[in-house]
């Protein structure tokens, strides 16, 4: 299905811009995600660029869902709509939460919540109580969006680009991806359940916390199942951090970062020891793929937000940080437009070794 999809938009655009694909990778981060929603508003933008599927995990999975489902409806301007209604959806549902950020918070950091007793009130409940605890229905407020927002149906279209949802089985520890058939809104909410947060995701009598853990994002998928060789990932959380944390929040927040990072390293790893061994001729280029990796990141802006930030679902800082994706996606294009389908873009052992 995909080589059908592929070849009917090459047909349409042989008198035209040679056509580029790309897989695309989204990392979860909570209201980070909207940095995500930046990123594809610009690149939705270039005619030449096509996309031969999604991987993504917690709110990454969320714009997966809402861009691919656009694109069916309505191609690129589609795409692009969808993901404006979709968080323009969140910071509306986000109003009467009681998580803002205080006027101190305004006058340090406009949109941290460091010193929100809504936000500080909120955190010590979820440390001493589990979510079972603090909400016995198991109510999650993302759940309406979703709904709202995406038709699965439109997902299991043969011309829909091929999704892969990354979530963590609690009973197994092992990553679970949901693709096609099994596209569901509890298969998003799965990925992005925190297990401090909501309850665990039943699906299929198996239950799951977020993808994160796991796969952030996971990217085999897209390396088995995708003919193209150039992976674009959408980086939000920071690899590095100059700056030793110290205090107890800022030793968590690290930790979670870590830990949240590490599956990525991991793939980033294996993808450079497999490109060595073909360079080398050790492994054969046609049995073996040898992959073009991109990243776009803004880290010199995001490590700056801190944790409490990817629970601001207020309008301004969502802007913000879309803004923050368009200008990264819009400075990566400028230096390596020509590099797509070529070569890589990233120093793998620079950045993750």
């Amino acid at each position: 299905m995909a080589a059908d999809r592929r070849t009917v938009k090459q047909a349409a655009n042989t008198n035209q811009v040679a056509i580029k694909r790309i897989n695309l990778a989204f990392q979860g981060g909570g209201s980070h995600g909207a940095f995500t929603w930046g990123v594809m508003d610009r690149l939705l933008e270039e005619e030449w660029l096509e996309f031969d599927g999604i991987s993504g995990t917690s709110a990454g999975a969320m714009n997966a869902a809402v861009l691919a489902c656009g694109w069916v409806r309505g191609g690129r301007q589609g795409a692009r709509e969808a993901l404006d209604r979709f968080w323009n959806s969140i910071a509306e549902a986000g109003k009467n939460s009681p998580m803002k950020p205080s006027w101190l918070d305004q006058m340090i950091h406009p949109y941290r919540m460091d010193y929100s007793p809504g936000y500080f009130f909120f955190d010590m409940m979820t440390r001493l109580f589990s979510p079972y605890e603090l909400n016995p229905r198991g109510d999650n407020p993302l759940r309406p969006v979703l709904d709202h927002e995406i038709d699965f149906d439109l997902l299991r279209r043969p011309e829909a680009i091929p999704l892969y949802i990354s979530a963590t089985n609690v009973r197994t520890g092992k990553v679970k991806v949901f693709a096609k058939d099994e596209l569901c809104t509890d298969a998003l909410l799965a990925s992005a359940c925190l297990p401090f947060l909501f309850h665990a995701i039943e699906v299929k009598g198996e239950h799951y916390w977020d993808g994160g853990y796991m796969g952030n994002p996971a990217l085999f998928p897209l390396i088995y199942a995708s003919p193209s060789k150039d992976i674009m990932i959408v980086q939000i959380n920071p690899l590095r951090r100059d700056k030793l944390p110290t205090s107890a929040r800022e030793i968590m927040e690290r930790v979670n970062e870590i830990s949240f990072n590490s599956s990525l390293m991991r793939e980033m790893r294996a993808v450079h020891f497999v490109t060595k061994l073909i360079d080398m001729g050790q492994l054969s280029g046609e049995q073996y793929k040898k992959l073009n990796i991109h990243i776009v990141e803004a880290q010199h802006e995001m490590v700056d937000l801190g944790a409490s930030t990817k629970l601001n679902a207020d309008i301004e800082f969502l802007l913000y940080l879309k803004k923050i994706g368009r200008d990264a996606a819009d400075k990566w294009l400028s230096l390596h437009r020509d590099s797509v389908n070529v070569r890589s873009t990233i120093d793998l052992v620079e950045t993750f070794f």
